[in-house]
């Protein structure tokens, strides 16, 4: 049963069991490169709904619909029982220096993706009942839009690549795994440090910064690392904007994203495959986020974590509680790599990518602007694998500095180690 002006998912399947290749060769925006390719989606699709039953569909702000699915029918469960998440860590008192005065600084946090009582336009309520979860549908229409399978689950059409360590040239930092075509089409302005651990948190900074012709995506996010070259491996977290893949460019989206063999065949956003389990109804993964923050006046943040505990990287939406938990990367995703049994570093910042020129970065404004005008991310700490919550001490990196720039200011609580990031692009 879908909702108001949403077909059912039954009616997905038997669309996509018709479809034909030739359907969709020469419409505005189909890439897909042949009809074996076309022919992958199609199974992706059948297996991705095989047994999946909806109470309840909605439509976001962006026009993603989601369905309101048992949470054992979802792909990374298929009738299993999920794990029960467990408190985050306490934090540790801080043993360092007192910082920079916050002062008035008031930025609002937002709560929730949806389930205040809102309705989409098609007069459906935007909530899923106790014991579901809202999954986004994922529609032929979205897959084409890729050359290949393969290219839809990666984390942009070209590939992944690891963020540049230092603020020396992108060709003197050259990292194991990352190939050259990589390397030209991002661009990063981040934070790291390298340290054992079990996850970590920040407050990330909410922006909508505009994709132009020829750009692709822009960012803001957490990496948890561990390995290196071809065994690189990730769980990552945060905002973007992304129309080849959303089909819009309207409102930041809440993503999630894993690799375990440096983005090479691994690896895929939100529940697009069988990686994450979703135990929590109360957040949109692959959702819109709103509002976003003005340029000089009112900012908007969300929190986030990660936190390895008994085999699951948990992930966690506005606190630390159990009940934040939104559900789990299973360490069995990682094939007793590195990140099977924990982190080597931990990186905050930007990513953004493009061809021939690239879109702004958070605000669109260099890191040295600061409060209200640049993006940032604050309070930023991490689980050390001894046990605990310690205030994270990172080094920042910038790359591109004459396109964006990363800054770190340590401020007096709550905001402690503070990130500040961003950049209007171009030809970089």
């Amino acid at each position: 049963m879908a909702g108001n002006n949403i077909p059912a998912l039954a009616d997905l399947r038997k669309t996509v069991d018709t479809a034909k290749h030739e359907h969709f060769v020469g419409k505005n925006g189909v890439k897909v490169a042949d009809d074996a390719s076309f022919t992958a989606m199609k199974a992706h699709i059948s297996q991705l709904y095989s047994g999946v039953t909806e109470v309840h569909s909605f439509e976001d702000e962006n026009g993603s619909v989601f369905d309101c699915i048992p949470v054992n029918q979802q792909p990374a469960l298929k009738g299993a029982a999920p794990a029960q998440p467990p408190n985050l860590p306490a934090m540790e008192k801080s043993t360092g220096p007192a910082g920079t005065a916050v002062g008035d600084r008031k930025p609002i946090e937002i709560a929730a993706a949806f389930g205040t009582g809102r309705k989409d336009k098609h007069g459906n309520a935007m909530s899923c009942p106790e014991g579901h979860i809202p999954m986004r549908r994922i529609t032929l229409e979205e897959l084409t839009r890729f050359e290949s399978l393969r290219h839809f689950f990666q984390k942009s059409p070209g590939g992944g690549g690891r963020p540049p360590k230092g603020s020396d040239s992108p060709a003197a930092t050259a990292l194991p795994g990352i190939t050259p075509a990589v390397a030209a089409t991002h661009r990063w302005a981040h934070a790291y440090q390298n340290v054992n651990n079990l996850g970590g948190h920040s407050y990330i900074n909410v922006w909508d910064p505009p994709i132009g012709a020829n750009q692709i995506f822009s960012l803001s996010q957490h990496w948890y690392v561990g390995g290196s070259g071809a065994g690189l491996q990730t769980a990552e977290c945060g905002w973007q904007v992304y129309p080849g893949k959303y089909n819009n460019n309207k409102l930041p989206v809440f993503f999630i994203y894993w690799t375990a063999d440096d983005y090479n065949k691994t690896g895929c956003y939100n529940l697009d495959c069988s990686a994450f389990v979703q135990t929590n109804h109360s957040v949109t993964i692959g959702g819109s986020i709103s509002p976003s923050s003005v340029y000089g006046g009112a900012q908007y943040e969300i929190q986030l974590s990660f936190y390895l505990f008994q085999g699951n990287w948990w992930l966690y939406w506005g606190g630390g509680a159990a009940s934040n938990a939104l559900g789990y990367y299973p360490t069995a995703l990682y094939k007793g790599g590195a990140m099977a049994s924990h982190a080597a570093e931990i990186d905050y910042g930007g990513e953004v990518v493009g061809t021939t020129s690239f879109p702004g970065m958070g605000s669109g404004h260099f890191a040295k602007e600061g409060w209200s005008k640049a993006c940032y991310q604050r309070d930023i700490t991490y689980f050390p694998t001894a046990g605990g919550q310690v205030n994270a001490s990172l080094t920042a990196s910038q790359s591109w500095p004459n396109c964006y720039t990363a800054q770190i200011v340590l401020y007096a609580a709550p905001w402690l180690e503070t990130l500040y990031y961003g950049g209007p692009g171009g030809n970089c």
